[in-house]
């Protein structure tokens, strides 16, 4: 019998509306996260999506993609650090959550359809303890901006926590015109104290210290003074960035005083700067941050080229502004370490970067900054592993900034592994590390190959800090790559003269001299 077509009406209106009250209709959700094998409760992140693939905001929770632009899959993720009770539609979802770096992603999925109030508590499997193997990590390179006090506060305390961060260092940072906006500079050592106490990460202090010609163009670069005693002024140099002043400070004077004030000395963005040959060459920097703030060069054109030319060149990185990848630094420096012991063991090279990637890297049982002397030609014992959530494809060994011997990851359960057992012989000097998958990069034709990405769609990289295999004491240098550089340092030092605004014959010999003085070293490295 076929209703009437007004009360057919109703019956869909009616039932439309029941539809709309239950869509409307929220569940007020007990959730926590906990580890799988002890039950320990975890700090992570979750994402909730409905039966369609739509994305859940969850308001009570703090946006994993605070301050960074809208429509990135950060802005998918919250954080979680506590058992919290959240307002969910009533509907069936699906949860996924993980911790840091070091446990698989779970996902379950939650039928809160005609709920108002559950409980759920999501264990988390994890892969690896880097803790429990004496790697601490740090973010090298923070600055926040556009925020509140409150919720910097509220970013410092959860996010290092969720992703699995033990040291933070957060930099001052000064630019004309904008640095009114930059919250992080307005905190005080008391109030990083305060920080390490309310979140259980470490907080110390630095200073982004820096020249441009432009507002943002190269200049003679830019460093981090870690865990400064107090600011070196001027903080930034030059009418490109401050408007006012000339050229005529080099950075190399802000890094000589740091270092005498016992700062730890980061150059920051790869090869980005025209001071950084000099530096590096007079062994005035500790460590080389590379994709921090963006993929803006590689391996090759900075890590590789110094160590092929005999410097030494701990591996770091950070993220600039904000948190908005997992990036990080571990280093080998105990089951406990303060900011200050953290650095120490950066400084020695005993470090690795990644995003995602873990990994573990030895030559006959030594690990990255050791230095082994090649006994009677007896092979190299090489062992190496990595760990990731997600797929890193391979694990490659470097020597001298090339490929020498790869092993494949494979799945184990929710996580991916590779393990590399080989022995190197080899009677000359040498430096070997390991790597995944470098990030392609535009113009770069050996940097063509797709990798994999994490969840916020970065791509995924991973990087040791060098070992190095010495001959009598004698180590590998490429006299090709160490004349090229006496000839750009060369370069660099006629453009700079051309280019800067000095005002006075002093002003251009102290900048000048800067250069001078990293050929002369460089030149003392090929003949030594």
């Amino acid at each position: 019998m076929r209703l009437p077509l007004a009360v057919s009406c109703v019956l869909m209106i009616a039932v439309s509306l029941i539809a709309a009250r239950r869509a409307e209709q929220t569940c007020a959700l007990d959730i926590s996260l906990t580890d799988a094998q002890t039950g320990a409760p975890l700090a992570g992140q979750i994402k909730v999506t409905t039966a369609d693939g739509e994305v859940v905001n969850v308001h009570e929770l703090l946006s994993r993609g605070l301050g960074l632009k809208a429509g990135e899959p950060i802005q998918h993720w919250a954080v979680l650090t506590k058992p919290t009770t959240i307002a969910l539609p009533s509907q069936l979802l699906t949860i996924e959550a993980f911790s840091g770096l070091e446990t698989e992603t779970t996902r379950i999925e939650v039928d809160l359809r005609d709920k108002t109030k559950h409980t759920l508590s999501i264990p988390l499997h994890r892969f690896y303890n880097a803790a429990d193997r004496g790697f601490r990590s740090a973010n090298t390179h923070l600055h926040l901006m556009k925020l509140s006090r409150a919720e910097v506060d509220r970013y410092l305390t959860e996010i290092p926590r969720a992703d699995g961060l033990d040291i933070v260092f957060l930099s001052y940072l000064e630019r004309a015109g904008a640095d009114h906006e930059y919250t992080s500079n307005s905190y005080t050592a008391d109030d990083l104290a305060r920080l390490t106490k309310a979140s259980g990460t470490g907080f110390g202090n630095g200073e982004e210290h820096r020249h441009n010609y432009g507002g943002g163009g190269e200049g003679y670069g830019h460093v981090m003074f870690l865990n400064i005693k107090e600011l070196i002024q001027p903080v930034s140099i030059g009418p490109g960035i401050m408007k006012l002043g000339t050229d005529g400070l080099p950075i190399q004077r802000g890094i000589d005083t740091a270092r005498g004030d016992g700062a730890t000395v980061v150059w920051c963005h790869n090869d980005w700067g025209l001071e950084d040959l000099a530096n590096w060459a007079t062994d005035r920097i500790d460590a080389q941050n590379i994709f921090d703030g963006g993929i803006h060069s590689s391996y090759k054109q900075s890590f590789y080229r110094y160590l092929n030319a005999g410097i030494d060149v701990p591996f770091s990185t950070g993220t600039d502004w904000f948190m908005y990848d997992f990036s990080r630094v571990y280093v080998a420096a105990g089951k406990y370490v303060t900011p200050a012991g953290w650095l120490a063991a950066l400084s020695s090279g005993k470090s690795y970067i990644t995003n995602g990637p873990l990994l573990e890297f030895t030559v006959n049982g030594h690990g990255p900054g050791s230095t082994i002397d090649i006994d009677n030609g007896k092979p190299l014992k090489i062992e190496a592993r990595g760990w990731g959530r997600h797929d890193f494809k391979r694990l490659e060994l470097i020597k001298n900034g090339n490929v020498v011997d790869s092993a494949p990851a494979e799945r184990q359960n929710n996580h991916f592994v590779a393990r590399l057992n080989v022995t190197l012989e080899t009677d000359q000097p040498c430096w070997l590390a390991l790597r995944t998958p470098p990030p392609p990069l535009a113009g770069d034709a050996e940097l063509t190959e797709p990798v994999n990405k994490n969840e916020f769609g970065k791509d995924l990289f991973a990087h040791s800090s060098a070992i190095q295999i010495v001959r009598n004491g004698r180590r590998y240098v490429d006299r090709k790559v160490a004349e090229g550089m006496i000839q750009e340092m060369t370069e660099i030092r006629a453009q700079i003269d051309k280019q800067s605004n000095f005002a006075d014959p002093q002003e251009r010999s102290r900048v000048l001299d800067v250069y001078s003085d990293g050929i002369d070293a460089m030149r003392k490295r090929l003949q030594d």
